[in-house]
């Protein structure tokens, strides 16, 4: 039986060879990763040395859990991602159907991910908006919290 992997500590940055012991990868998958995915997009500072985000080591642990757990060849991993960030509201932008589950998506991920500090940006009330407005707000919100 495979070891879990360790608690991701409470950092802003995280360096390749901190990422590389975090995921259960060398850091030469997590640079062709970077070519493959383009979520993956660690910011890069002297010497091109990458550092990585919260965000980014817990999308390089998905993709290690569609890859090696599941699976998934690279493409069809970078497919499930695709799909995943799809807005799932299938019947038009003007509808309220779908919004209340991607609220409830919103929080979960919130909730699972343990964020340290949520940024509250004054938007203004629900019911003066209109239903492709709100669910433009909450499609915003859910990028910020999935990139």
């Amino acid at each position: 039986m495979e070891k879990p992997l360790p608690a991701i500590p409470a950092k802003r940055y995280f360096t390749i060879g901190e990422v590389s012991d975090l995921c259960g990868v060398k850091p030469y998958v997590l640079r062709y990763w970077e070519q493959e995915f383009t979520q993956l997009k660690p910011m890069k500072r002297r010497g091109n040395r990458r550092y990585y985000q919260h965000h980014e080591v817990l999308l390089i642990r998905r993709i290690r859990e569609l890859l090696y757990d599941q699976g998934f060849t690279i493409s069809g991993a970078r497919n499930q991602l695709t799909d995943a960030v799809a807005p799932r509201i299938a019947d038009g932008a003007g509808t309220l159907d779908g919004i209340g589950s991607m609220a409830a998506e919103i929080e979960a991920v919130v909730a699972a991910e343990a964020v340290e500090a949520v940024i509250v940006l004054p938007l203004p009330e629900v019911h003066e908006l209109a239903p492709s407005q709100l669910r433009a707000e909450l499609l915003s919100i859910r990028e910020l919290l999935l990139v």
